[in-house]
């Protein structure tokens, strides 16, 4: 079994993301969701044993920034950021692995990597 965090950086204001809307579905539908804190993290966000398969974080990107009091168009170049990742089957000797799920976004860009 395996770990997941998140963790969301504002890009244009050079700040963690505090106050966005992440959701996390898995293999059976939604698995959870939450809200970044001051940190921009999510705290148990996933259940703490993640089965192998197929994820989805989903960040409501466009109604952070708006929030913020960025001016948007309409629609927004980015509403909602996804990111598919997948959680591979352990083996031998290795006892699951910890994902740690970051993004770095503006109104315009985003990216991410998995980090440690």
């Amino acid at each position: 079994m395996s770990s997941l965090s998140t963790h969301v950086l504002d890009t244009m204001h050079g700040t963690p993301a505090a106050g966005m809307a992440v959701t996390l579905t898995g293999p059976h539908g939604l698995a959870a969701q939450g809200v970044t804190n001051e940190d921009g993290r999510v705290a148990n966000l996933a259940p703490a044993d993640l089965a192998p398969g197929r994820y989805r974080l989903s960040f409501a990107v466009a109604d952070y920034f708006r929030g913020r009091g960025v001016a948007l168009p309409d629609p927004p170049f980015l509403d909602e950021v996804s990111i598919d990742f997948g959680i591979a089957q352990s083996s031998g000797a290795e006892r699951g692995g910890h994902y740690h799920v970051p993004l770095l976004v503006s109104p315009f860009s985003y990216s991410t990597y998995r980090g440690s």
